[in-house]
């Protein structure tokens, strides 16, 4: 990154079927910067535990989390604006991925269960199943205005996108 802007390392975060991956990957082509896809981060045996319909437990999430932050490190710490998708739905992940990094800033994409169950329903190439999507509604602590940038997800990827960049 040139200039006197800090590096940014962008979470766009939410329940599965919200629309971070494909936000993401949009962000970052506009911003010029990698995108990574927290999904891709996963243990195997957490996807396979995901693909037997079982949710994640916090001790599953924990060393993926870990990973996570240690991407985030070595973006900023490169100097580099990048994106991540990650769920990030509880309080304490969005602390621990955070944790001692400056620079690092949380887009949450909002909508409500009808909204991303009639987008999980069409969805054939992905590990996580529709019916999951009630324990990820129970699990999310939705972050205040202060902890993230709030975007409808019912709105498109420019218009998302161009929120972003705006705030």
């Amino acid at each position: 990154m040139t200039g006197k802007q800090k590096p940014l390392v962008y979470v766009i975060m939410g329940v599965s079927g919200c629309g971070k991956t494909t936000v993401g990957r949009a962000l970052a082509k506009r911003l010029g910067c990698p995108f990574y896809d927290g999904d891709d981060f996963h243990p195997p045996e957490n996807v396979a535990k995901m693909a037997s319909g079982m949710p994640l437990t916090d001790a599953d999430r924990a060393p993926w989390l870990a990973r996570l932050h240690d991407l985030l490190a070595q973006e900023l710490g490169r100097g580099e604006t990048a994106v991540l998708a990650c769920s990030a739905l509880k309080k304490a992940y969005r602390d621990q991925l955070r944790q001692g990094l400056d620079g690092v800033q949380f887009v949450y994409l909002r909508g409500d269960f009808d909204l991303i169950w009639e987008r999980m329903r069409t969805r054939r190439d992905h590990y996580m199943k529709a019916d999951m999507l009630r324990s990820q509604f129970a699990d999310l602590e939705e972050p205040a205005g202060g902890e993230a940038l709030i975007i409808d997800a019912a709105a498109d990827v420019p218009a998302i996108v161009a929120q972003i960049l705006h705030r």
